[in-house]
């Protein structure tokens, strides 16, 4: 495990949660499915079920060390949880999820809820792109 202890978190170390834990490392900004990650798997020759994946998938969300989202068709992708807070670009087109961070962005949304009497305890961004067409 290069960024955490599983035992940390409450998780003993098996070879299905290291062997996810690792793809989920190694897919950098990229987030997958459990499809994505039980392919994956497959194709290197693991023998982990797709139950397992999602089992898995779902302790590391419990134990704060994956983030689950919810973008287009309803499918839920993950990505591990850097601690810091961005929001997403999704292409209608593609399918690509581009992450991005935007400190106005970020001030209008807490200026709008307080404009209302709220104040954020948390949020998501997800915009739909499509390739602009010149």
């Amino acid at each position: 495990m290069h960024g955490i202890d599983l035992r940390k978190v409450g998780l003993k170390v098996t070879q299905p949660r290291k062997k996810i834990f690792e793809l989920l490392e190694e897919s950098g900004n990229k987030h997958l499915t459990a499809d994505d990650i039980y392919r994956v798997l497959m194709q290197s020759g693991q023998d982990i079920g797709l139950a397992t994946v999602y089992r898995v998938l779902h302790q590391f969300e419990a134990a704060g060390l994956v983030v689950k989202h919810h973008f287009e068709g309803g499918q839920a992708y993950y990505e591990l949880d850097s601690g810091s807070h961005h929001d997403h670009m999704v292409c209608v087109q593609t399918g690509k999820v581009t992450e991005f961070f935007n400190e106005k962005i970020e001030k209008l949304q807490t200026k709008i809820a307080a404009e209302h009497g709220y104040e954020i305890v948390d949020h998501t961004l997800v915009i739909y792109v499509r390739p602009k067409s010149d």
